[in-house]
């Protein structure tokens, strides 16, 4: 097939979104791509990350890739290439910025100099490397044909002949006032070192030096400038070879590989991401990605933004899992607030989206579902412009989302219906999960509403869990087990503080 990209193994029509998935910021997701892309903006990584895939075997594909990336040593071999390349298009905007011709080509000289180079380096590295992924496999291969092909053998033989002859061009500047005559070099002989030596024998101390130090530029002035015109006179041939250069070669860089040299940051970026969270002992893997069976599981999975903030500050992570198995389809999560939930809920999202782009997920083993739309509904603030109460925004929102979700689709659903009474609660959830039953949705919902654990065979009830000895001490745990039967009464509890804790601090006044 040979090699097209580093992230699609077929060639195809890729469209990079400008702007992130809705449900970004409800997941916390827009956290994660903001701080893995933040030292990287030169590669406007960001589309990357808001294109979820659709095919099972291209995640393998990147998941292949990921795992290759994960030998130290082929990791530093990649960021070397990528230094380089980053050089080379320094050179080449400094180029386009200079004024003065012959500086603009020698500046373009030596950006094509470091590509061939980083190219024959790649080359290398990638051939002493074990790879068993199929993209760099196929990379290595196109470099090797590329890096023999007519056109890259003649731009490096034209590049090392115009460097040769420019370091043999020696030449003689005469200079009497404001006048200066540019001539050949006729081996005149160098009598500084006998002046210096004939007057060592006067020197008395150690006198102020008053030598002046230049600091070289890229950046000639007009005299300078001036004087090489002059000197490109002196050796014409060595100079009109260097105008032929930069002329037929303006476009040498391959589009394939300055492709290559971007995506091949989105799996750096995300490698190096995970990196500290690794280190402090959480777990990551690829995990199996099914498009049929709904029976899914995450062992040891966190959420990956909130992991990401307390790596920082050397604070520990709560990890849970979760799993579904025969007909089960929706998690039912209730138990008292700050709890866990919606951090389980987030997480649930997260694993599910970085496993769609083909990205290692928190855990220490995963399968998950290939869906094909994410829907979250998450509560937001009233907003006047709409002119709709909070309970009627959570209809609209609900009603719009199962519209649109079809059977291969995800919903999490966090805290609805919090603005009416409980037994509208209960009634408008009976029929919400109705519909998504019927759709046969993979669904996480946070709620107070207990009852919905008991609606079908295919809800799961977890519930968050709570210090035994202390009932105020929350684990952050989310168990599989019977819902209590508290959630709404902690709910109503904690609305007028008369919770554990603050019936104690009321006591305590």
């Amino acid at each position: 097939m040979g090699f097209y990209s580093i992230l699609f193994e077929k060639a195809e029509k890729i469209s990079e979104k400008i702007e992130a998935p809705d449900f970004f910021s409800d997941l916390n997701i827009d956290q994660i791509i903001d701080a893995l892309s933040s030292d990287k903006a030169e590669y406007n990584l960001k589309p990357f990350f808001y294109t979820s895939l659709k095919d099972a075997d291209t995640i393998k594909y990147r998941q292949e890739i990921m795992r290759d990336l994960e030998n130290p040593s082929l990791m530093e071999n990649i960021k070397r290439f990528a230094q380089n390349f980053r050089t080379m298009r320094e050179y080449l905007a400094l180029s386009d910025k200079l004024y003065y011709k012959y500086p603009k080509e020698r500046w373009f000289l030596d950006a094509a100099e470091i590509y061939c180079d980083s190219l024959n380096n790649l080359l290398r590295d990638l051939s002493a490397a074990k790879l068993t992924s199929r993209g760099l496999s196929e990379l290595r291969k196109y470099l090797a044909k590329y890096t023999v092909s007519d056109r890259f053998v003649s731009l490096q033989n034209e590049i090392k002949k115009i460097k040769t002859d420019l370091s043999k061009i020696n030449y003689c500047l005469l200079i009497k006032g404001n006048r200066i005559k540019v001539r050949k070099y006729e081996s005149e002989i160098d009598y500084s070192a006998n002046v210096e030596e004939t007057f060592r024998k006067f020197k008395r101390a150690e006198a102020k030096d008053y030598r002046v130090e230049f600091h070289e530029s890229p950046i000639m002035n007009h005299v300078e400038a001036k004087i090489l015109d002059l000197v490109a006179k002196l050796y014409p041939e060595v100079f009109l070879a260097l105008d032929n250069f930069c002329t037929e070669n303006s476009d040498y860089l391959d589009r394939k590989i300055a492709v290559f040299d971007r995506e091949i940051q989105f799996y750096i970026a995300y490698l190096e991401f995970i990196e500290p969270i690794k280190q402090t002992g959480l777990k990551f893997c690829y995990p199996e990605i099914t498009t049929e069976n709904k029976e899914i599981y995450d062992y040891e999975g966190f959420d990956l933004a909130l992991a990401y903030k307390h790596s920082a500050k050397k604070l520990p992570v709560v990890y849970n899992d979760f799993y579904l198995k025969g007909k089960e389809r929706i998690f039912v999560i209730t138990g008292p607030n700050q709890g866990g939930k919606t951090t389980f809920a987030r997480s649930f999202g997260q694993l599910h989206y970085l496993a769609s782009i083909g990205c290692p997920v928190p855990g220490k083993s995963a399968r998950l579902f290939l869906y094909d739309k994410l829907f979250t509904h998450f509560e937001k603030e009233e907003k006047i412009k709409n002119l709709r109460g909070k309970l009627e925004d959570d209809l609209a929102r609900i009603y719009d989302i199962l519209n649109r979700a079809t059977k291969q689709s995800i919903v999490i659903m966090n805290e609805i219906f919090t603005s009416t009474t409980f037994s509208d609660a209960v009634f408008l959830s009976k029929k919400i999960i109705e519909k998504i039953d019927r759709l046969d949705l993979l669904c996480v919902w946070v709620t107070f509403v207990d009852e919905l654990f008991y609606y079908s065979n295919k809800t799961v009830s977890m519930v968050s869990t709570v210090n035994p000895a202390n009932p105020a001490i929350r684990t952050y745990k989310i168990q599989r087990k019977p819902a209590s039967g508290l959630a709404y009464a902690m709910t109503i509890a904690e609305k007028y503080h008369l919770t554990y804790t603050q019936l104690k601090e009321r006591i305590k006044q």
